[in-house]
């Protein structure tokens, strides 16, 4: 099973459990979050983009590969991509490298399905 699918199926098992638990704080929280990303005075790909760099400043490897998923979904290229990657490394310092390295990795990881779902 590839990083991608494990994660993506993790999230969604993980995530349908907790939504099936009904609590209504929860679901308002979750909500919240899936509607802040929605196109508005910002479009998609920037808020994409900001949730990436923040992500990877709060060192979130989970948040930081749902972001690099909708990023990848969004057409982000490679030069977008490391211009995120430099602004999350110069705002976090130092401390974000580790996560930048697996950030790289999950990204060559979509892009490699993508190129053989695209020639499939």
């Amino acid at each position: 099973m590839s990083l991608v699918t494990e994660f993506n199926d993790y999230r969604q098992q993980m995530n349908d459990k907790i939504m099936a638990a009904d609590n209504k704080v929860i679901k308002r929280f979750f909500n919240l979050d899936t509607n802040t990303y929605q196109e508005g005075a910002v479009d998609v790909k920037t808020k994409e983009m900001i949730g990436l760099a923040c992500s990877m400043v709060l060192r979130c490897d989970d948040c930081i590969k749902y972001h690099l998923g909708k990023c990848h979904e969004e057409g982000l290229t490679d030069t977008e991509i490391y211009e995120v990657f430099a602004i999350a490394n110069l705002i976090g310092g130092s401390i974000v490298i580790p996560h930048f390295r697996r950030a790289v990795e999950y990204w060559e990881v979509l892009k490699e399905e993508a190129a053989k779902a695209a020639n499939a």
